[in-house]
């Protein structure tokens, strides 16, 4: 038996909403001016009025940690319920084996149609630039059930592109994180309005599943039979749903998969593993050996470890797989990651390496919003089906089997640091 959310039963009082938000203000505002008030007016025994005292300063340290908390949550979209936070969500209904392919001897094609209903999604942020919309899908290949975010291009709903299949997106988040940090967070569809719609860059349809599906672990987006098949949710299920909803093209043609920090592990991980279902990926601060995440699940078996690591897939690919890879990333913090699995790419994988100065900041949100934009122009490129207006961007450092391709927000190196003969 689940135990039901604390949300559920208290709607007014979510983790990110604004009630408790503003209660949490109050309190600590209150605890705050208690001990101002009634320090020097505790009566009784020396021992009693001792622990009134305590009493008040832990009340005021414990809603004042409460309130930053909260904050920082917010602001960065890392749980994004109760039942995140509390470690007693799990959104697996089954986890059967479904052997190397994801697929369980399943004929993916030949399933009927999916149709979901999908309302304005809450929070943040999500009303922003046209609004983002949530459904609700059960994952019938993967047994997982949990929510899926899209966002819709603005010429989605425009007369003269009624007939166009539109390129997707899918966007994974670090752990923990919310489905929804793209959006509340990273502000992606704020950013790409404008240029999507001058044309700067190729109108994309943007999804956001949920990839925290196990309580307190990164399940490292694999296939874990008995536990999760979070790879066969975000390669699978998830894809079908959307091309079965939207006027989107079909895989692996128009589509991409990006992601920050965990998200980007995975997100180079799927595509060198399935270039039948992703043509390209976008990895912001990834890592290659999923150890790096102390809670995977993947890293803490060395089969699984060796496994879910994309650079022994890459290098171990019966062919080299037809994908292109835009990772960035500082030193110490995904580039080297990054320049290894450049150097060990050959045709047709193509890979462009992005390097970060420190001056960019450190592995947070801050690091990650402004790349956005860069990351969407190389999509446009390898996508889009037509480049970018205005040209080429400039190239930025690359490898051994790379191609150039934008430097996040002009501050990669375009020296011959990391370059590989």
């Amino acid at each position: 038996m689940n135990p039901v959310p604390l949300s559920a039963l208290y709607p007014d009082m979510s983790l990110t909403g604004t009630p408790f938000l503003c209660t949490l203000a109050v309190l600590a505002a209150v605890a705050l001016g208690l001990p101002l008030v009634l320090w020097t007016r505790v009566r009784g025994p020396r021992p009693a009025r001792a622990a009134a005292r305590v009493t008040m300063l832990l009340f005021a340290q414990v809603t004042a940690v409460a309130l930053v908390f909260t904050l920082v949550n917010n602001t960065n979209q890392l749980y994004d319920d109760w039942s995140d936070l509390l470690a007693t969500g799990d959104h697996v209904e089954h986890a059967t084996d479904l052997g190397a392919d994801g697929t369980g001897g399943i004929t993916v094609e030949r399933l009927p149609k999916v149709r979901q209903a999908f309302r304005t999604a809450g929070g943040p942020g999500m009303r922003a630039a046209g609004g983002v919309r949530v459904t609700e899908l059960t994952g019938r290949v993967s047994g997982v059930k949990a929510e899926v975010y899209v966002w819709l291009p603005p010429q989605y709903d425009d007369p003269a592109w009624r007939d166009h299949r539109f390129p997707v997106v899918e966007l994974l988040q670090g752990y923990p994180g919310s489905a929804k940090a793209w959006f509340g967070t990273l502000d992606a569809h704020e950013q790409l309005l404008p240029p999507m719609s001058d044309g700067r860059i190729t109108p994309f349809v943007l999804v956001a599943p949920r990839t925290a599906l196990l309580p307190g672990a990164d399940t490292g987006c694999a296939n874990l039979p008995g536990r999760v098949n979070a790879e066969s949710w975000l390669s699978i299920d998830v894809p079908r749903m959307v091309m079965d909803n939207f006027r989107v093209r079909s895989a692996p043609r128009g589509w991409s998969v990006a992601g920050y920090s965990a998200g980007g592990h995975c997100a180079t991980r799927l595509a060198v593993a399935h270039p039948d279902r992703f043509r390209a990926a976008v990895s912001l601060s990834g890592y290659n050996d999923p150890a790096v995440e102390r809670t995977s699940l993947t890293g803490r078996d060395p089969a699984l470890r060796s496994a879910g690591n994309p650079l022994r897939m890459l290098r171990e690919a019966a062919a080299p797989p037809r994908i292109s890879l835009y990772l960035s990333g500082q030193e110490h913090d995904g580039y080297e990651d990054a320049m290894t699995l450049g150097r060990a790419a050959k045709s047709p994988t193509h890979v462009q390496v992005v390097k970060l100065p420190k001056s960019a900041g450190g592995h947070t949100m801050a690091l990650w919003r402004p790349q956005v934009i860069p990351a969407f122009r190389w999509l446009t490129e390898e996508l889009g089906g037509h480049r970018a207006a205005g040209g080429a961007t400039p190239p930025g450092p690359s490898s051994g089997g790379a191609t150039p391709g934008a430097p996040a927000s002009g501050s990669a190196s375009r020296g011959a640091e990391g370059r590989r003969p």
